[in-house]
């Protein structure tokens, strides 16, 4: 009889491979005297597939690929992340409803690309006041400048500017550097400083002022800041509101003004400074109807030579200092400005002003009171 060659498998598909449970069963069968056979040997034509598998980074025949969620599952995520999507967009809808204005003053062309430009920094005295703001529009906590000559002023300490620095009164062009940097840390801290038109004690603009040169205005301010009076008004120099009453509508501060740099006797630099501060405010205890109380002020500070004078080095004296407020409860001395709203005015008895006109000269020195009526806010 003969015998009938074995089947030539060099075509055939690879013999299925052993998995690890199948090998750990067969051992344990074996070690217990079983006769289970032997499972099979992956062939070498399956070991070479498997390589080129992983090298491809596929799975391995012999592996499971990794398992799928049931087909069930992406549907109902999918319901939940559009049931949850609705819900929000029904939301949106009802604050719109609400307060169209939280979109409407956010929409394209309705913020700073509508917004008028800023003005270029004055450089010299205007030759009268600014023309009436574009538009009718009432200021809100979000627009708080609207209607106002200020919405076109630069903000904060950014419009302060520095004119250029020069040699005077023999003193260096690096003495009247920093005389004009002082200066404008003064007026910073002393109207722009978020705590100090919060209330608080203008401790950074008195830590500026000499001791030595002013030995009586410090001790004047601070009995001011203590115990403030007609003859003692810290508001005189400094921008302070009650936080009892209103707070500030936003954290901006519009200032337009300008700065000059001259010499006064050898070893003092004079710096004059002239500047209008507009403060947008609403109730501290909540309401939308913003009211915009304007200070302008003129101060002239001394950089003294101690070599010459009594003086600390570094430190400023103030010469003298001139004060308009606009907007503010009249014969009011508590050390506070009090914007008046409109269920607070009264008829006044004084001038008409225009707040924002800055081509005259103040008028009246600090202390001084001249109750009227403002043109404008």
């Amino acid at each position: 009889m003969s015998s009938v060659p074995p089947p030539d498998r060099s075509d055939d598909e690879p013999a299925p491979s052993i998995s690890d449970e199948e090998l750990e069963s067969f051992l344990r069968e074996a070690a217990e005297g079983g006769g289970a056979s032997a499972p099979k040997e992956p062939s070498a034509r399956a070991r070479m597939v498997a390589r080129r598998l992983r090298e491809e980074g596929e799975p391995t025949p012999w592996r499971g690929a990794p398992q799928r969620a049931p087909k069930g599952d992406g549907r109902t995520r999918r319901r939940l992340i559009g049931a949850i999507v609705g819900v929000v967009v029904l939301a949106a809808l009802a604050v719109v409803a609400v307060r169209p204005s939280l979109v409407l003053d956010r929409l394209p062309g309705e913020d700073d690309a509508s917004a008028p430009p800023t003005l270029a920094a004055e450089t010299a005295r205007p030759t009268g006041a600014p023309g009436e703001a574009a538009g009718s529009e009432q200021a809100t906590p979000e627009h708080p400048f609207r209607g106002s000559p200020a919405e076109r002023w630069a903000e904060g300490a950014d419009a302060i500017e520095l004119p250029e620095a020069e040699a005077v009164a023999q003193m260096s062009k690096a003495d009247a550097e920093l005389a004009l940097r002082r200066t404008k840390e003064f007026l910073v801290a002393a109207n722009l400083d978020p705590d100090v038109i919060a209330g608080g004690r203008p401790e950074k603009a008195l830590a500026l002022l000499d001791p030595e040169a002013q030995q009586d205005l410090l001790p004047d301010q601070r009995r001011g800041l203590r115990e403030p009076s007609r003859e003692y008004d810290p508001v005189g120099l400094f921008s302070r509101f009650d936080p009892d009453e209103v707070r500030l509508a936003g954290d901006v501060v519009k200032v337009r003004g300008r700065m000059s740099l001259a010499g006064g006797k050898p070893g003092e630099i004079k710096v004059h400074a002239d500047y209008t501060f507009v403060y947008p405010l609403v109730r501290a205890d909540g309401g939308d109807h913003v009211e915009r109380t304007i200070v302008r002020r003129e101060i002239t500070t001394l950089l003294l030579d101690p070599d010459r004078w009594y003086a600390t080095p570094g430190k400023l004296a103030i010469k003298e200092y001139k004060v308009n407020k606009f907007n503010t409860a009249c014969a009011v001395y508590d050390g506070y400005l009090h914007p008046v709203f409109p269920e607070d005015r009264e008829r006044a008895t004084g001038p008409s002003v225009d707040p924002y006109d800055r081509s005259g000269e103040l008028r009246g020195t600090a202390g001084e009171e001249e109750c009227g009526t403002v043109t404008r806010t």
